[in-house]
C-alpha cells in the first residue's frame, strides 16, 4: 500500500439531475480521480440493480485501465478499482478487488473463490479485499481473515448524520494496531486529516471530500500533510 493512501468512494446520488446526469457526473469524477493520482476507487452504488451496476463498473474499469487517464506528475500507477460487496460483478468486469461490508462474507471466503476461478485483476498483482470496520475488534478479525486493508468509520461526526456516534481518534489508534493498513473514513477533512495520521492511519477514504472539491487539489493537500 502506498504512503498516505487515498480512497475515493463513489456516490452518484449526491450529484444533481436525473439518473443520466448523475451517472455522467460520476464517470467524470472517476476520470478526474484517476488523473489526480488517487490510489483506490470504490464503486459503491448500492441502489443499482446487478445489471445496472455491472454496466457502470465496466465503464469505470475502462477508465482506470486507460493510460491516457492517469496522473503523470509523480508516475503513480493506475488507481485500483474495487467493487462494493459484489464479488461476481468485480470478476465479470475485471476489477482489481472487492470492498466488503462489515456483515459480508469473510476475506478468506473471497480468497478461496478467487483461487478457484483463477481470476487475475488488470492493474494489481492480486485480487484485493478491503473490509468496512467500525471497532478495533472488527479490524483484528478482518486481519485474521486475510483482508488486505480495513476502512475504519466513522472517525469523526458526519455533517449529514449528526446523530451518528463517531468512533473517535482513540478507537482509530487502537484499530491501527492490527497488522493490516487502516484507512480513516467519516468526517475526514483537510483540517483534521493530520490527526488520523498521528493515530496511525495509513491514509484516508472519503466521498464528499473528493466529490465536492477539485480532486487534484485535495490529493495534493493530503499528500503534503
Amino acid at each position: 500500500m502506498p504512503d498516505r493512501c487515498l480512497l475515493y468512494i463513489t456516490d452518484r446520488t449526491q450529484f444533481p439531475g436525473d439518473e443520466c446526469a448523475r451517472r455522467s457526473a460520476l464517470l467524470a469524477k472517476i476520470v478526474e480521480a484517476a488523473a489526480a493520482g488517487v490510489d483506490y476507487i470504490q464503486l459503491r452504488e448500492k441502489d443499482l440493480s446487478a445489471r445496472e451496476l455491472e454496466g457502470l463498473a465496466r465503464e469505470a474499469a475502462g477508465i482506470v485501465a486507460d493510460p491516457r487517464r492517469l496522473a503523470t506528475s509523480d508516475q503513480r500507477p493506475a488507481p485500483v478499482l474495487l467493487i462494493n460487496s459484489r464479488i461476481d460483478i468485480a470478476l465479470a468486469v475485471g476489477a482489481d478487488g472487492v470492498h466488503l461490508r462489515s456483515d459480508d462474507v469473510s476475506p478468506r471466503d473471497v480468497r478461496q473463490l478467487i483461487d478457484c476461478t483463477g481470476h487475475r485483476p488488470r492493474t494489481s498483482d492480486h485480487f484485493l479485499t478491503a473490509v468496512s470496520c467500525h471497532t478495533p475488534a472488527d479490524v483484528l478479525r478482518a486481519a485474521s481473515e486475510g483482508a488486505d486493508f480495513a476502512v475504519f468509520a466513522p472517525v469523526f461526526e458526519k455533517k449529514d448524520r449528526p446523530g451518528t456516534q463517531p468512533a473517535g481518534l482513540r478507537s482509530l489508534h487502537d484499530a491501527c494496531q492490527a497488522r493490516i493498513p487502516v484507512l480513516a473514513l467519516g468526517g475526514v477533512t483537510l483540517q483534521n486529516a493530520a490527526q488520523c495520521l498521528e493515530a496511525g492511519a495509513a491514509g484516508f477514504a472519503a466521498i464528499r471530500l473528493f466529490q465536492e472539491n477539485r480532486i487534484e487539489s485535495v490529493v495534493r493537500a493530503l499528500r503534503r500533510i
